[in-house]
C-alpha cells in the first residue's frame, strides 16, 4: 500500500463522497500497514487528497492527525510501529481483526472472510502480503468496494460483518496504549470515521 491509493488513483467518474471514502480507507490502511515515510506524511499534511470535514469529531480528529504528522519523525514512528504492532515474539497489539471478533473463532472468521471475498472475486485485491484479516487488508478491501462503486448492500455487509467488528476494538486498544502517541491519533481518526460510516449505512439501509 502506498500514496497512490489516494484520490489520484480513484476513478474521477465516482461520486465525490465515494471517492473521498475510498481515499480515507486508503490512508487508514496505509498507516496501519507500516510507519509512514516523509512522502506519506507530506500527503497527509497537504490534505491527503480527500475532503475531510473541518467540523465535528471527524474534523477534530483529522486536525489532530495532521498536527501529529507535522511534528513526526519517521525514524521514531518506525520504532513506535514496531514496538506496538510487531514486537519481539508477541506484539502488544495484534493488527489482525479476527482476534477481536467475539461472535466466531478467529480461524472461522477468517474462513468466512475468504469465502465472501471469493464470492465477490476479490481474492488478492489487497496490496498487503499478510492474511486478509490484517487491518490494512480490511481497509483496502473497503477501499475497493467504495472506489469501484460496488452495490451498497455489499459495502454494508462487509462493513457490518468484517470491518467494524474487528477494526473498532483494535482502534480502541491502540487508543489505550501508552506506547502509541502517534498511532493514538490515527486510531481516533479511524473511530470518528467509522462512526460516520455506521450512521450512513444505517440511514441508507432504512
Amino acid at each position: 500500500m502506498n500514496a497512490r491509493h489516494t484520490r489520484s488513483a480513484v476513478d474521477e467518474a465516482l461520486p465525490a463522497p465515494d471517492a473521498a471514502r475510498a481515499d480515507i480507507y486508503a490512508i487508514i490502511g496505509r498507516l496501519f500497514y507500516g510507519a509512514p515515510d516523509d512522502g506519506f506524511l507530506k500527503v497527509i499534511r497537504q490534505g491527503g487528497g480527500e475532503d475531510v470535514s473541518t467540523h465535528g469529531p471527524l474534523g477534530t480528529a483529522w486536525a489532530a492527525l495532521v498536527e501529529a504528522c507535522t511534528a513526526a519523525d519517521p525514524a521514531a514512528l518506525t520504532r513506535e510501529f514496531d514496538s506496538v504492532f510487531v514486537g519481539v515474539g508477541k506484539s502488544e497489539i495484534t493488527p489482525f481483526t479476527s482476534h477481536y471478533v467475539r461472535e466466531a473463532a478467529p480461524d472461522r472468521h477468517l474462513s468466512q472472510l475468504r469465502q465472501l471475498l471469493a464470492s465477490w472475486d476479490l481474492q488478492g485485491s489487497s496490496a498487503a502480503p499478510e492474511t486478509e484479516d490484517h487491518v490494512s487488508g480490511i481497509c483496502d478491501i473497503m477501499r475497493h468496494l467504495a472506489g469501484d462503486n460496488r452495490p451498497l448492500d455489499e459495502q454494508r455487509l462487509f462493513f457490518n460483518q468484517f470491518l467494524r467488528p474487528g477494526l473498532t476494538p483494535f482502534c480502541e486498544a491502540v487508543v489505550r496504549s501508552e506506547n502509541a502517541p502517534f498511532y493514538r491519533c490515527v486510531a481516533q481518526f479511524t473511530l470518528a470515521f467509522l462512526a460516520i460510516e455506521q450512521v450512513a449505512f444505517e440511514m441508507e439501509g432504512g
